[in-house]
């Protein structure tokens, strides 16, 4: 090795964006290696040689560390208190000293024997680059381009790998066209021994949560808060928000000018409808509150314990309160943590009357 080879070793440093310091590290490992499995009669023990490369000129030295000894027996891993002193004066028994034992012939020895290792060391590096920047992403968005799509699955070029976008976790709505750039959320990051894996999604709810925290400055700056979120991705949201400054309309600050901010998020969400949501501890206005539109009478607690509650709506509401095929009802559970049931006005008058009429 010479300066050369350093300043080719310093220039994948710099492209690869790799740790300096772990890349001459593996290679001083793979030296080691190199070292003991072709000059084996000089060492038993992994502990008995260290390899240092200078990172300068490029220059190998290898070292068989031995224990200074007071009556030698074992001229591998000891050395003559005696011997010792000739080379350092200071040197006491139990002292281990490095002592220069490189082959003649070493440079060309290792230059065959590590490649192997310190190429797959190089591509360790990199796979841990990528995977410390995404695992810095989790629970954010990140931007994809489609590249194709198998047996159900929509495979995502993000810049320095590619993720599986699952069946699970597309809008139902969406087609995922060739080339077309998309806005995915970071589930979760892996670290495998094939490199990093990114679990991504398109119906998660944190996306809905991080694109109000980008579109409103109110979220972004913790003056609006959002306390919970309920999907059905691709067809309807509901978000519950509070506002910490009693002069900021939560609600207001998220729908935005002319409705532009949630305009956006709905656009990006290919059409989703998004309902914002006024959040109060009292769960019976929150619970009133995230049947919207549908406008409710009445919010009846039956079980604090099992958090079951009876909703009077007037007739020409149910439907409305309800949603289609449920979907109204079922979103305001999630988002409220609340069992609802909800009833007609003229249901709860019914029974009314025919109570009095057994009475």
């Amino acid at each position: 090795m010479n300066e050369e080879f350093i300043a080719a070793l310093k220039e994948i440093v710099k492209d690869k964006g790799i740790s300096e310091d772990f890349l001459f590290t593996a290679i001083e490992d793979a030296l080691v290696s190199a070292y003991k499995k072709n000059y084996s009669k000089y060492t038993n023990n992994s502990q008995n040689v260290k390899v240092t490369i200078d990172r300068v000129l490029g220059d190998i030295h290898v070292y068989a560390q031995k224990k200074v000894i007071d009556g030698l027996w074992d001229e591998i891993n000891e050395i003559e208190l005696e011997d010792a002193k000739e080379i350092d004066p200071r040197y006491e028994e139990g002292d281990v000293i490095d002592i220069e034992v490189t082959p003649r012939e070493f440079g060309r020895v290792a230059a065959q024997s590590a490649k192997q290792v310190v190429v797959q060391r190089i591509k360790e590096a990199e796979r841990n680059v990528v995977y410390e920047e995404l695992l810095e992403k989790e629970f954010d968005i990140i931007t994809g381009t489609v590249l194709r799509k198998d047996k159900g699955n929509v495979f995502i070029h993000l810049g320095k790998l590619e993720a599986i976008l699952g069946p699970n976790e597309q809008i139902p709505t969406e087609k995922y066209d060739f080339n077309q750039k998309i806005k995915l959320y970071i589930v979760e990051v892996k670290k495998t021994t094939k490199g990093p894996q990114v679990v991504i999604s398109r119906t998660h709810p944190g996306l809905v949560k991080r694109l109000f925290e980008l579109e409103v400055p109110e979220i972004f700056e913790g003056i609006v808060e959002i306390k919970g979120i309920s999907r059905e991705a691709g067809s309807r949201s509901k978000v519950a928000v509070f506002s910490k400054d009693e002069n900021v309309d939560p609600m207001g600050a998220c729908v935005g000018p002319k409705g532009i901010r949630v305009q956006n998020i709905v656009d990006e969400l290919n059409d989703e409808k998004i309902d914002i949501i006024q959040w109060n501890s009292d769960p019976t206005i929150f619970i009133a509150n995230a049947l919207s539109p549908a406008k409710v009478l009445k919010v009846i607690i039956e079980s604090e314990e099992s958090k079951s509650a009876k909703i009077i709506v007037d007739d020409s509401q149910l439907s409305l309160a309800i949603g289609k095929e449920g979907q109204n009802v079922r979103l305001a559970a999630r988002l409220t943590g609340w069992k609802i049931d909800i009833k007609s006005k003229s249901q709860v008058d019914n029974v009314e009357e025919i109570l009095i009429e057994e009475e």
